[in-house]
Parts: C-alpha cells; structure tokens; sequence
C-alpha cells in the first residue's frame, strides 16, 4: 500500500500561520538555549504545500527523533531536554543535547543524508551564542532537491516543480521505506 501524504480533512494553512509557528519554534530555541546553555536539535518535515500535518508527517517526525536520540546514544551524547509538538503546522521537535556543536551538526547531516527517510527531515542545530550551523559553513553539499538534483533551495524558491510531483516524491520515498522495513 502506498503512503498516504494527505487525509480527506487535513488542515491547511496560510503563510501567516507559518510564519508566527516559525516565531514561535525561534522562541522555544532561545528559552532552551538560555536554560540549558548547550546546543539543540530543532527537528521538523519537509513538507511543501498547504496542508503540513497529518498521520504521514507525524509518524516521518517521530522516526526522525528515535533515529536522532539513538545516534547520540551511539555517541554516549546526554538527551538534557526533549519535547515533540503535534501542530497544524506541521509536527516538531525540540532537543537539548550536551554535545560538541560541530559534531552533533555533522551527526545530523550524516542522517538527513543517509537515512532512507533522511530528505525528509529537516534536522537544525543551534548552538549557544551562534547562529544555527550550516551545512555549507562545515564544507557540506547543500539539500539536494526532492525532484531532482539541483539545491534544493533554488527549486524551493523558483516553484520549480508542481506539488503533486513532490508529495508523489515523499510518499514514494515513505514507501520504499516501509518496504524496507518488511522485508
């Protein structure tokens, strides 16, 4: 069965209401950055168009936070502070992990790039007194898109591809993963 991106009466929602839940994520960061006082993993979905939340993003999310808590366990990285929101904005999470930044981002990076849901995942660190790491300022390739193999920040910006052909993307990249995960 093939993954479902949308539901009959999923929500959507306009740019103002995406950009206050940005403002408000901005400000969860900074109180966790203030409290903790060491580098945090902001987790969210890749996911265009105007409907974010549903079962498909919720459950993509959560696999992101398993894959993301068990890397820092690899590493024997401590999970200070964890806490996933469940909005029509789309599902995120917030985690405080006591890391070296560069590492944890590298860490981060080696999912979004090899994990077979990692496109999916938007997976940000921020450090105390930085700006969020970037994968170019660590010498990383940027996003490729989910169409095609161009940055994904050009296609983003230029519309470049119809959103029926990114959410097939996604739920045939859900797919494959679930295949995987029978066999």
């Amino acid at each position: 069965m093939r993954a479902q991106v949308r539901t009959v009466n999923a929500a959507e929602v306009g740019l103002e209401e995406m950009l206050a839940a940005r403002e408000q994520r901005a400000t969860r960061q900074a109180a966790a950055l203030a409290r903790f006082g060491k580098p945090l993993v902001s987790m969210t979905m890749v996911m265009p168009g105007p409907v974010k939340d549903g079962p498909l993003p919720r459950r993509v999310l959560d696999l992101a936070v398993q894959e993301m808590e068990a890397a820092c366990r690899a590493r024997g990285w401590r999970i200070l502070s964890r806490k996933a929101l469940w909005q029509k904005t789309g599902p995120e999470a917030l985690s405080v992990i006591d890391a070296d930044a560069v590492s944890l981002k590298l860490a981060m990076i080696e999912l979004e790039d090899h994990h077979p849901l990692g496109r999916l995942w938007d997976l940000d660190v921020i450090a105390p007194g930085q700006a969020q790491l970037s994968r170019q300022s660590l010498g990383e390739s940027p996003r490729r898109c989910l169409a095609c193999c161009r940055p994904a920040r050009v296609c983003g910006r230029s519309r470049r591809h119809p959103l029926g052909q990114l959410l097939t993307t996604i739920g045939r990249i859900v797919h494959e993963y679930d295949l995987r995960a029978v066999t």
